[in-house]
């Protein structure tokens, strides 16, 4: 059911003041570790551009003991430890390092393309502790397999999906579709699929504009595919199919409510700290990796340190909309904040997506 502009509104401001309270007393509630840039598949809309860095060293097994036993004198085994890559599966020792964060207390979940998980690696991965899993199905299979740029691919990602689901193991299995330009159209047949696929739950992103994406400008978005994608979600949910926008932007009045089950807070530096492959300190993986967005690195830098005074990029109100004049001047900067840092352009001081800018059914607020 759409909610009303004034129950929107309402839920905006309870956000934002939940971002004013976190921001000045933040809680660690995520730890995503970066386990490996080695990956299987060299998809052309990589964030991470795995391919640059494949040959660079990674963190060994004793270091990430080292660093989880510190994160859990500092935080406690509230935090939930993510591994991503990369391709998790391709670290010979992912089922010893699992093990190691369940044996420490925590809990920990993946995300992975699925091609590697055998029965036998399933069975391991519910063994070493794994409890949630991501898997991305990003189009039918030959779409999904010039994304992936990978013969086989797509066959390879649903059977790892059933081995896992066969497991009976894991506490959450989702898929997650990252749609692009050439794959919208295929909206309602991957409907299909996911509707006969042994899940609890559809994610569903946009190609950003940032890594290999930039390389392969006739994959993304257009302002109509905005607003097919966003109306197939609208719609799923109204029929209750357990199908969610993901995290990626501020949605303006026009969605805000209807494709989440959460009003926009981008969480860097809030509720998210990630170690990168190189025991760098960053928050989101996927915010371009400058200056100004690593913290030190853990080898070198007391963790609970860093994140008690490091991050203020993500903390200080506005901090990132205040750069740009189009944005501080918007009358919904006070929810938005500039949008996800993920996609803010560092060159030019301004967010390569806005909703407000980019699609025409947003209601404006004076």
């Amino acid at each position: 059911m759409q909610r009303t502009n004034a129950l929107k509104l309402e839920g905006l401001e309870r956000q934002r003041r939940r971002f004013d309270r976190n921001a000045r007393t933040p809680k660690l509630q995520q730890l995503f570790l970066e386990v490996t840039p080695r990956c299987n598949l060299s998809c052309i809309h990589c964030g991470s551009r795995c391919d640059e860095h494949a040959l660079t060293e990674e963190v060994s097994l004793d270091e990430y003991r080292t660093l989880l036993e510190r994160v859990r004198e500092a935080f406690g085994t509230g935090v939930f430890i993510a591994i991503t890559g990369g391709e998790p599966m391709l670290r010979e020792d992912i089922f010893e390092l699992g093990t190691i964060i369940r044996d420490l207390g925590f809990s920990w979940g993946m995300t992975t393309n699925a091609t590697l998980i055998t029965p036998d690696a399933a069975k391991r991965l519910i063994e070493s502790g794994l409890r949630t899993v991501s898997a991305s199905i990003d189009g039918m299979p030959a779409t999904h397999d010039a994304v992936r740029q990978r013969p086989g691919s797509y066959d390879a990602a649903i059977e790892g999906v059933c081995n896992l689901a066969a497991t009976n193991g894991l506490k959450v299995l989702q898929v997650t579709s990252v749609m692009n330009h050439q794959t919208i159209d295929e909206l309602d047949e991957l409907f299909d699929v996911m509707v006969d696929l042994p899940i609890d739950s559809w994610r569903l992103a946009n190609v950003e504009p940032i890594g290999s994406a930039l390389q392969h400008p006739e994959i993304l978005f257009q302002p109509q595919d905005y607003s097919r994608l966003f109306s197939f979600i609208r719609q799923k949910r109204e029929g209750e199919w357990p199908v969610s926008y993901g995290c990626c932007h501020y949605l303006g009045l026009g969605y805000e409510g209807e494709l989440r089950d959460w009003f926009w807070l981008c969480s860097a530096g809030i509720h998210i700290m990630s170690i990168t492959h190189t025991g760098d300190i960053a928050s989101c993986l996927d915010i371009e990796r400058r200056p100004e967005t690593i913290f030190g690195n853990f080898r070198t830098h007391d963790i609970a340190e860093v994140w008690r005074d490091g991050f203020e990029i993500y903390r200080n109100d506005n901090a990132l909309a205040d750069l740009n004049p189009t944005c501080a001047d918007c009358s919904q900067k006070r929810w938005c904040r500039g949008d996800s840092a993920h996609s803010w352009d560092f060159e030019h001081n301004e967010p390569r997506v806005c909703m407000l800018r980019d699609l025409p059914e947003f209601i404006p607020v004076s």
